[in-house]
């Protein structure tokens, strides 16, 4: 099979290049939920590397991946500009620029991938069929360090890892399967194997006497077929058993217009209350309710008028002993809430915070969210674009602090819970303390900023946590998806967005810690290692028989 020649230099991309580089990077972000089309993120990594490939310098290779990147994203988090009709700061029509803006940013990461794997394989100077094997290899392997940098370089924005589009629906796992050896970089590496083998296979039946271009397409034509089966088919190996510890799991679909209104706090308190009643007085279990949902102050010591001027209860003490007559006197309680760093008499700062309350309104534990969300929680560079008009999502004037990390909080027969508030739990290798392991993972969330696109991608990316940790996540958001994932990253129980409901059950069992829950990114890392080196082993063997 011959290739058409790219007759100008690709220093500077032409129009049509450009276009065909973003229009791929689009068609990646299709496989990702709601839609979950992964062979088109497989024919679109494909048509990235045959682009960047045939790149004559590394500024054009630069220059496509960072096109590829800009389709990528745009397309992928355009549930960004839903949340900016949810505030009254901004003009709603600034979130599509905002969604641009950020994927300008974001798509350096796909651009260094592509320029890493050019220069470590250099394909314009021949290796004949040995190149493009060396180049996939190499872009296997930077594609898994710069989505690894992605999650932490300026705080990291981990959303959506190329992997995540071969994890499958609710009942499967897809080839997902392999994160706990791999992590979710690895598998990212994984898909940009798996769609070089058209082009591989394609280049070795150009070569030989009388060789069939057409015969490239019998092994490619059988991976697919392996890899549909398995993106599809219900995991058989998966664990069904039960835990010990019953639940019962919240969702009361509050619209978002209404969870920041102190008009609606208690209206929106009694709906969770009256969602949360023990089917059973004697009943021992542990409530999850989501962020977001409670809108009083659990804790003593603020000044009496920030009681009276933004909660329902004017006193801390009564609105934990009606949570407490809530859940039963046998029943504990995890909530998200809203703390106070106060200096004095006022309040500096606020913090996203989950609150543990018995049965008789005792508070047990606390943790504080520490990945916090740029624009959403608090304002960067806030004495630069304050004055230009910029405000964060979330209502109220103080920023929120970060909390210190992953914690496991041991609530003795109610089990040993770790705790990620919403977006923490899409950061790989970062939500679970790892020297004091928990039973469950508990992930309150507020989904509702996020339009019809970005709960299904917030669930799918709580799964593959599930998957590399080893552990059930139990999900609560205030209008959907919230579920029970179990340590093999099913989903055994959901709530459809929009409805308000309960999940009553008992949290599934924890597996015995994974290779990744012992090693974290040092797996994919490694694996990335190997590409690189396997890479220039192939470059290498190409020079010489050249």
């Amino acid at each position: 099979m011959s290739f058409p020649k790219i007759p100008k230099t690709l220093e500077r991309p032409r129009l049509t290049v450009a276009l065909a580089a973003i229009g791929s990077g689009a068609l990646a972000a299709c496989g990702f939920q709601p839609l979950s089309l992964w062979p088109l993120t497989l024919l679109a990594v494909a048509g990235l590397l045959e682009l960047v490939v045939r790149a004559r310098t590394g500024r054009g290779a630069f220059l496509i991946g960072w096109y590829f990147g800009l389709g990528h994203f745009t397309l992928g988090d355009n549930w960004i500009a839903t949340a900016f009709t949810y505030q009254a700061n901004m003009p709603a029509w600034l979130g599509g620029i905002a969604v641009v803006l950020l994927s300008l940013y974001l798509a350096v990461f796909p651009a260094l991938a592509g320029l890493a794997a050019w220069l470590l394989t250099r394909p314009d100077r021949g290796q004949g069929r040995a190149a493009f094997p060396a180049f996939v290899l190499a872009l296997g392997a930077a594609w898994i360090v710069t989505e690894w940098m992605r999650a932490w370089v300026f705080t990291g924005f981990a959303w959506n890892p190329l992997g995540v589009a071969l994890l499958g629906q609710f009942q499967t796992r897809g080839l997902a399967l392999l994160t706990p050896w791999i992590g979710t970089y690895g598998l990212s590496g994984v898909l940009v194997l798996l769609a070089g083998l058209p082009g591989i296979f394609a280049r070795l039946g150009t070569g030989g006497q009388g060789a069939k271009r057409w015969l490239w397409a019998v092994p490619v034509l059988a991976a697919a077929a392996v890899l549909g089966t398995v993106m599809t088919l219900p995991d058989p190996w998966a664990s069904r058993e039960e835990g010990a510890v019953r639940f019962t799991l919240i969702q009361p679909d509050l619209r978002q217009e209404i969870v920041d209104d102190p008009r609606w706090y208690e209206a929106n308190f009694q709906k969770m209350a009256l969602l949360s009643l023990p089917r059973d007085p004697g009943e021992k279990r542990v409530v999850f309710w989501p962020e977001s949902g409670l809108g009083d102050y659990l804790r003593d010591g603020y000044p009496l008028y920030l009681y009276r001027l933004y909660t329902y209860a004017a006193d801390p003490e009564i609105a934990r002993a009606r949570i407490g007559r809530v859940i039963g006197p046998y029943g504990l309680l995890l909530t998200g809430a809203v703390d106070l760093v106060m200096k004095d008499e006022d309040a500096i700062a606020a913090r996203n915070s989950v609150t543990a309350i018995d049965g008789q309104g005792r508070i047990l534990a606390g943790y504080s969210k520490a990945h916090l969300v740029p624009f959403g929680e608090y304002l960067p560079l806030r004495w630069l674009l304050e004055p230009l008009g910029a405000s964060r999502f979330v209502a109220g004037e103080l920023d929120f602090w970060p909390g210190p990390g992953p914690r496991t909080y041991d609530f003795g027969s109610w089990g040993k819970a770790g705790i990620q508030i919403c977006y923490e739990i899409v950061f790989s290798g970062e939500v679970v303390d790892p020297l004091n392991r928990p039973d469950y993972i508990y992930n309150p969330s507020n989904d509702g900023w996020f339009g019809a696109w970005g709960p299904p991608q917030h669930l799918a990316q709580a799964r593959l946590r599930a998957i590399e940790e080893g552990l059930p996540v139990l999900r609560s958001t205030t209008n959907g998806i919230s579920a029970v994932i179990d340590a093999d990253g099913l989903v055994r129980h959901a709530l459809a967005r929009h409805t308000a409901g309960r999940i009553d059950g008992r949290i599934p069992p924890p597996h015995e810690p994974t290779l990744f829950a012992r090693y974290g990114n040092a797996l994919p890392l490694t694996l990335a290692a190997f590409l690189c080196l396997c890479a220039v082993s192939v470059v290498a063997l190409g020079r010489r028989r050249e």
